[in-house]
């Protein structure tokens, strides 16, 4: 199965992005853009080909992103690393950041407008052992930005605790963010947590 058209591929964000909201057709088609018939096909299609379960909620029926399968995670892995190529010049901007296991996500207004945006808003999973190194890095690399770097440091297992209590800023930093590196290990972690 390909994912062939743009509204199939913003579809699969918006459901893996916010994945403790459900979504039918309806709700879908206004985020898309397109008809409510046309995204009743789009989820369709997407649920025949294994990509997206369904779940009835009274009348409703609503979907998520099938994360138990293997080829599925890889896809949103994929579309995740393509959405970050429209952001490449922060991609860039903390590249040196990453390694490992490590994962990269910019939130907030910088994504929207920089110009207007007061600071760089960046969270980074990383291993316990690592905050001094991380501290030092983004010290680093503010010496070559004009705005201030504002950055989150969590390990996975507090983003999951974070997650799974609900924590609201935890849970839209994971709505919006741009995922810049460590998107396979990103979508390991949101899918421990979907069933949420």
């Amino acid at each position: 199965m390909t994912i062939t058209t743009e509204k199939e591929k913003k579809a699969l964000l918006i459901l893996f992005k916010d994945f403790s909201s459900y979504y039918n057709a309806n709700s879908l088609s206004k985020l898309l853009n397109i008809s409510r018939i046309g995204t009743m096909k789009l989820l369709k299609k997407l649920h025949k080909n294994n990509i997206l379960i369904e779940r009835k909620i009274g009348k409703s029926t609503v979907y998520k992103v099938n994360l138990e399968d293997d080829y599925v995670r890889s896809l949103i892995a994929f579309l995740l690393v393509e959405e970050t190529n429209k952001f490449k010049r922060w991609k860039d901007e903390f590249k040196d950041i990453y390694k490992g296991e490590r994962i990269v996500m910019l939130y907030g207004s910088a994504i929207k407008n920089y110009e207007k945006s007061h600071d760089i808003d960046i969270m980074i999973v990383i291993e316990k052992e690592e905050y001094k190194e991380i501290s030092k890095a983004i010290a680093e690399r503010q010496k070559f930005v004009s705005k201030k770097i504002h950055s989150i440091e969590l390990t996975a297992e507090d983003l999951l605790k974070n997650i799974k209590e609900k924590q609201k800023a935890i849970i839209e930093v994971v709505k919006n963010a741009i995922i810049l590196y460590g998107q396979h290990k990103y979508v390991e972690i949101i899918q421990n947590v979907t069933s949420i």
